[in-house]
């Protein structure tokens, strides 16, 4: 197929606007070209607008499906419902004249001849989600300008101000397209060293020509394991015994140690239980590596923190603090003179790169913004961040609007003083990744008149950049977000606890399969055959699939029944108990034995190959 640039427009065409095209992909059907119709401005980057696709369209090629048979007309819907199921995915963003897949450093290291590269042939493709959309545009650069790369995952760009003087303040977390996923299907790395829910999280600070940027990456523990639903709230992870773990994880280290430089392995994952087999396994593999550019830290996030020991935080936090000097972050001058660069890279984990993982995260980036600003002149020598009115007014006393969106209250008094301020404030990270649904709709930033007090940023920010990820990767929110809110346990939030517990529970189990195939299929992973249109969408379940649920269901209600209606003798109703009882409870324990059968699989690619 050749896409070609028509000047003249036959009379009877149908037009519309849109704000971008997203690519084409190969369907039952034939070709699809899928465009951004909507978009709204998250801001300005160096003076370029950067947008977020906010709707799409999936347009045919072909005015008709007649063509197909009936199962290829249910294959083709199918497949559209996934590329949909894609795109309604909350997260894409684009910008028209600025590469938003590069960090501030990588593309000031770069030569005159890539600057003046189009957008499509420069960008870094481990963070282009449309890339396998845009196979057909790369070969033919007229139409580079109507189709841009397009990034997942979460920007913010606002403006604040201290002592007098207003400043940019940015966070950027872009998604690898690489071993992308959901939460159980994809763990681990491939043959490439591609980690899954690889992201890479940039602060980028702007003040009167001057800019800084520090960057910190998160991704699954690089090597080969997985961790496969099986009806189980919580499946035991199993490390493969099969493969040279090594010949990956070198990979993987040895791409980071050329992008970004030395590596801090910050690894927060349990200690005991399920999870101590993947620390001791972890750390082995970096001591066999021995390479001295990567660092290898174990913290305990859980044990360290618990019984609301918050503030043993800031034992991770000096540990880390010589390293985090010493690796800088990225700074240029009014003049565009590079200062600084960094030099060394913080790669925090756990088990879902999610909750604990944004905690540190924000922690880091917290100390590096601290310095920031110092070096850009809008914090004098010796003051500090949370030292500033305004940022402790709205923290410690709390704003009527801030509170009326569901802000958490301000820690006790006398807790206040327990700990540093640095800890204190994660206290509102922790649990805030995941707020209520009706906070998304809520815009905080409106109850300020610009330029804004940097506190609501820094709380709200990084919990909505934790949320974005929490919500592309798992599909669910946090728990136990009421005692962010009140520093407390509440019935209402054990209920809310318990509500989204059931929706996570039942996403891994009954939903995640699809929301697998629809990654697989928009990223490429798996391509439609125009010569052979058989799918493996057609799968035949096994007779266990729906004999043994109807079963227990059954017996189940059997025994109801049989309390409800009693017999003629409590010895004639208990024996009926106790059979249709064990019926339902033999039942119900060899659909758990078999628990991988009932789950809802990838059908496209099989995961175990890429294990």
């Amino acid at each position: 197929m050749i896409l070609t640039v028509r000047k003249d427009i036959p009379p009877h065409a149908v037009t519309r606007p849109i704000c971008g095209i997203m690519g084409t992909i190969r369907l039952v059907a034939g070709t699809y070209l899928i465009v951004v119709t909507k978009k709204k401005k998250v801001g300005d980057l160096l003076g370029h607008a950067v947008w977020k696709a906010m709707d799409f369209d999936v347009i045919s090629y072909k005015k008709t499906v007649l063509h197909l048979t009936d199962n290829q007309m249910q294959d083709n819907k199918a497949f559209l419902s996934m590329i949909n199921s894609v795109l309604l995915t909350d997260g894409f963003y684009f910008a028209t004249d600025y590469d938003l897949t590069h960090t501030l450093q990588r593309l000031a290291n770069t030569s005159p001849e890539f600057q003046e590269m189009s957008l499509l042939e420069r960008a870094d493709q481990r963070f282009v989600w449309n890339g396998h959309l845009l196979r057909e545009f790369m070969p033919q650069p007229e139409l580079h300008r109507f189709a841009f790369p397009v990034v997942h995952g979460f920007i913010i760009m606002k403006s604040c101000c201290i002592n007098g003087k207003i400043f940019d303040w940015n966070i950027i977390s872009r998604r690898s397209c690489f071993r992308a996923g959901v939460r159980y299907y994809v763990r681990g790395i491939d043959s490439e060293g591609h980690a899954a829910n690889f992201v890479e999280t940039e602060q980028i600070v702007q003040c009167s020509g001057g800019k800084a940027s520090f960057v910190q990456t998160r991704g699954s523990i690089p090597f080969y394991w997985s961790q496969r639903p099986n009806l189980k709230y919580k499946p035991k992870p199993q490390i493969s015994k099969t493969i040279d773990h090594l010949d990956g994880f070198q990979r993987h280290f040895d791409s980071q140690i050329i992008i970004y430089g030395k590596q801090v392995i910050l690894n927060l994952i349990d200690q005991k239980g399920s999870e101590k087999q993947l620390e001791q396994a972890f750390d082995k593999m970096v001591s066999s590596l021995g390479n001295g550019m990567v660092k290898y830290i174990a913290f305990d996030f859980h044990k360290e923190c618990s019984r609301m020991r918050w503030h043993r935080l800031q034992i991770l936090v000096d540990m880390v603090t010589e390293m985090q000097d010493e690796y800088g972050y990225f700074l240029v001058d009014v003049d565009g003179n590079v200062l600084v660069q960094q030099e060394g890279m913080f790669r925090s984990n756990c088990m879902d790169c999610l909750d604990r993982t944004n905690v540190i995260q924000s922690l880091l980036a917290r100390r590096s913004l601290q310095s920031q600003l110092e070096r850009l002149g809008v914090l004098h020598m010796g003051q500090r961040i949370e030292d500033q009115s305004d940022f402790e007014k709205i923290y410690k006393n709390g704003d009527p609007q801030l509170k009326s969106a569901h802000f958490p209250t301000p820690l006790p008094a006398r807790a206040q003083h327990c700990f540093p301020y640095e800890i204190n404030q994660t206290l509102r990270f922790i649990n805030m990744i995941e707020i209520l649904p009706s906070f998304h709709s809520l815009n905080l930033f409106s109850f300020f008149h610009p330029p804004f007090p940097l506190s609501p940023f820094l709380t709200a920010a990084w919990a909505d950049n934790a949320n974005a990820c929490a919500k592309q990767y798992a599909g669910t929110g946090a728990l136990k977000t009421d005692f962010t809110r009140t520093g407390k346990r509440t019935q209402w939030g054990l209920v809310m606890d318990g509500w989204n517990s059931m929706i996570r529970y039942y996403k891994n189990n009954f939903s995640d399969g699809f929301r697998q195939d629809s990654i697989d299929l928009f990223l490429g992973n798996y391509s439609i055959d125009e010569a052979d249109m058989t799918t493996p969408l057609h799968e035949t379940k096994d007779w266990k699939f729906l004999t043994l649920p109807i079963i227990m269901v059954v017996a189940f209600s059997m025994c109801i029944i049989c309390l409800l209606m009693a017999g003629d003798t409590w010895t004639e109703t208990l024996a009926y108990v106790l059979f249709w009882g064990t019926a339902s409870f033999v039942t119900a324990g060899v659909i758990l034995f078999n628990g991988r059968e009932f789950v809802d699989a990838p059908k496209l690619v099989q995961k175990e190959k890429m294990d």
